[in-house]
């Protein structure tokens, strides 16, 4: 792997706003910066808040834990984000997603035996990430079962995995404990 870019900066080494971002985050967190904060400290109002909308996104969004890390998942692997995905696919298997989609969405084959609602979204993310739009009928069946709300949040939540995967692999952001990498799509 090529050296890694926009280094974590020691937290002794902080500026007056970094150190008021990371005693935020540590408040709001209940832990220290870590993974795609410590690139994103190099600008600590764009760190807070993406936290703060990562925090909503996460544990907050109308379509659920399960299903927002489904949605995690599949951003991280569609941006070939091997941090991510090493954070979230643990996640998604402990929140209820099959090890066989989670498989399947890591070799980057659609998976077979999907729910209903993961056949929903992930027709929307990969359509929305493959043609930077959704069909009338994606989004008519996703607003038939998420409504309004859920699919404005399934977008939030893909637009913030996405900018997190822009950070980490414009970063280099290894992943954690040398896990294996993604292989590498088209």
């Amino acid at each position: 792997m090529a050296e890694p870019r926009l280094p974590v900066l020691a937290a002794d080494a902080y500026d007056a706003a970094q150190a008021d971002a990371a005693a935020y985050f540590q408040e709001s967190r209940r832990t220290p910066v870590f993974g795609p904060f410590e690139p994103l400290m190099h600008s600590p109002d764009l760190m807070r808040r993406a936290s703060d909308m990562g925090l909503y996104l996460r544990y907050g969004s109308a379509i659920g834990l399960k299903l927002s890390e489904f949605v995690i998942i599949l951003t991280a692997r569609l941006w070939s984000q091997d941090y991510e995905w090493h954070l979230h696919a643990r996640i998604a298997a402990e929140q209820g997603v099959s090890a066989e989609v989670i498989a399947a969405i890591a070799d980057g084959r659609r998976p077979d035996g999907m729910s209903e609602d993961e056949t929903i979204l992930h027709d929307f993310v990969s359509e929305l990430h493959q043609t930077r739009r959704v069909s009338d009928q994606t989004y008519d069946r996703a607003v038939a079962r998420f409504g309004t709300k859920g699919v404005v949040d399934v977008i939030g939540i893909t637009g913030y995995y996405s900018l997190l995967a822009m950070v980490l692999n414009v970063a280099r952001t290894p992943v954690p404990d040398g896990e294996a990498v993604l292989p590498r799509l088209p």
